[in-house]
């Protein structure tokens, strides 16, 4: 993954393995505003390539941090069965070993689901979420793992196949972000499509890869959300297939004290910091505003 121009690449060491960041190249004059973390979703080849558009325009405001999850682009990717409570520990140590005030958090799709859960459980870790399209694949009882899809995944040796020939090529790669997170595939470029292909073809890479499309990963957002007490905006593309607007509307409504604000973004799919880099850019300013204030209001 290209590094963004002013940032620079570094990493920490969580219980489970090395965590590949991206920050700022040299430090903010101005050390009164909260850490603000973009955490990317799961998917073949996903990174912190996919807030690479929209962290940089923070650079100047806030200590900007957009790291790859323990098993995919840049950091460790150690061969393991992975479950929920792996991500929930190392991206809590991430948050601990960055700074010991409470963060901004910025996550999309599953992470963001996991990032509820997180604010529940170390509240002292979280100011403030700000969520795009938040599910935990399992929301309400609709167990993703009883898809056909996710039982094809889960036999062995078939699995890898199925990674390697529909996952970590190019083809596959480029039908996922048109089937899965795009309304618009004319928008995919060749340099995402080269990312998310970097990142999948990275050794053991299918370990990480294989739990979330198994659904190892899933859970009932639901049962979680109800709990939150961190105020939260979310954000939700119009024309989401893989998680509908109908889900993200229901799950919003489980806790209004909360949820502060629900934005739709027109045109546009499951991934709007890809898709529509600019909105997504502007929304999440908005919402900043709303939780932080200006610079000059202070934290």
């Amino acid at each position: 993954m290209q590094v963004p121009p002013g940032f620079k690449q570094a990493s920490v060491s969580t219980s489970l393995g090395r965590m590949t960041y991206y920050t700022q190249a040299e430090t903010l004059a101005t050390s009164d505003r909260p850490n603000l973390v973009f955490f990317h979703g799961f998917g073949g080849g996903s990174s912190a390539y996919e807030w690479s558009q929209v962290y940089p325009a923070f650079a100047t405001e806030y200590p900007v941090f957009a790291p790859d999850l323990l098993g995919w682009g840049k950091s460790d990717h150690p061969a393991r069965d992975y479950r929920v409570e792996d991500y929930l520990t190392t991206m809590e140590e991430f948050l601990e070993q960055i700074g010991s005030a409470p963060a901004a958090v910025i996550a999309s799709s599953l992470t963001a689901a996991m990032m509820v859960r997180l604010a529940i459980a170390h509240p002292e870790r979280v100011r403030c979420l700000v969520l795009v399209s938040p599910s935990g694949l399992s929301d309400f009882g609709v167990d993703y793992r009883r898809s056909f899809f996710a039982q094809l995944v889960s036999i062995p040796f078939l699995d890898r196949l199925i990674y390697r020939a529909g996952v970590a090529s190019m083809a596959g790669i480029r039908s996922f972000l048109e089937q899965r997170q795009f309304a618009h595939p004319e928008r995919i470029s060749p340099e995402l499509v080269d990312a998310y292909l970097t990142s999948a073809q990275q050794p053991n890479a299918e370990y990480a890869a294989l739990a979330f499309v198994r659904g190892d990963l899933c859970f009932d957002l639901a049962e979680y959300l109800p709990q939150l007490a961190k105020p939260t905006a979310i954000l939700w593309g119009r024309q989401s297939q893989f998680t509908p607007l109908e889900l993200g509307q229901r799950l919003a409504a489980l806790n209004s004290m909360a949820v502060c604000s629900f934005h739709i973004i027109e045109d546009c799919g499951l991934t709007p910091q890809l898709e529509l880099p600019a909105v997504t850019t502007a929304l999440v300013q908005r919402a900043l505003k709303q939780f932080l204030g200006t610079v000059n209001d202070g934290a």
